[in-house]
């Protein structure tokens, strides 16, 4: 389908913003897409596609910065890795895909706005089953509807106060790439794949705002105002999912 001009022109910055916090950015493509009346099958697809490449960037960045910590990582994984893949393969009607899409886009409006999650000085250490709990439960939802989990995992890191920021956009942003391999390699297995001819030109896009915002973001970037517009984007984007 061919985009609006508009839609080229906020998801660089939709892709800047979430990098910049360590995220991949599906719940934003998603929104964009869903505004601008894309399939839900192809909004899916093509969010995980561009969310591996951003996420990988993200972590990258993160990683060279020395905040990614695999103790914090990996108990998360273990479970959310192939509950993701499930989430993938499984096929939703188009109006639970929606409504289920539209709750995700306020966690992610809450987060942008800085009402979910506040950095604490203090840190408590992870348990095992907490990550396997909550890795699975995130990896299963965030398979079904085409994104990594990172926008309900960080919340969820700072609340409990495991991570400092940083730390915590290290952690999501290689779990939202490799729940994000997993979910597409069980869309593909299960043939809902619908490729966007948009692709390639969603991706350049995507990596050049990924590449600015990761690097930023790894450094002392902080920009609220345009977290607040891209929250009331989602917003509208939220509305018309559930009005629709």
């Amino acid at each position: 389908m061919e985009y609006h001009l508009m839609f080229y022109f906020l998801l660089p910055i939709v892709a800047f913003l979430y990098a910049s916090v360590g995220h991949g950015g599906a719940s934003g493509y998603l929104a964009l897409m869903a505004f601008f009346g894309a399939s839900a099958s192809m909004m899916k697809s093509s969010a995980l596609v561009l969310n591996i490449m951003v996420a990988a960037l993200s972590f990258y960045f993160f990683y060279k910065n020395k905040y990614f910590k695999w103790t914090l990582f990996y108990p998360f994984a273990i479970s959310s890795i192939p509950f993701a893949f499930v989430g993938g393969y499984l096929s939703i009607t188009p109006t639970l895909y929606k409504q289920i899409l539209a709750i995700v886009l306020l966690f992610s409006i809450l987060r942008l706005l800085g009402f979910l999650g506040k950095e604490t000085p203090q840190q408590k250490q992870i348990k095992l089953w907490q990550g396997l709990t909550i890795g699975a439960a995130i990896g299963l939802l965030s398979g079904m509807i085409g994104i990594g989990g990172g926008i309900i995992l960080s919340p969820v890191i700072l609340i409990f106060k495991w991570a400092d920021m940083k730390t915590t956009a290290a952690t999501s942003a290689l779990f939202i790439w490799a729940n994000s391999i997993a979910a597409l390699i069980g869309v593909l297995l299960a043939g809902h794949f619908q490729a966007d001819p948009n692709t390639p030109n969603l991706i350049f896009l995507a990596f050049v705002g990924a590449l600015l915002g990761a690097f930023a973001g790894s450094k002392k970037f902080n920009n609220k105002t345009l977290r607040r517009v891209l929250a009331i984007v989602l917003a509208l984007a939220s509305v018309k999912l559930i009005t629709t």
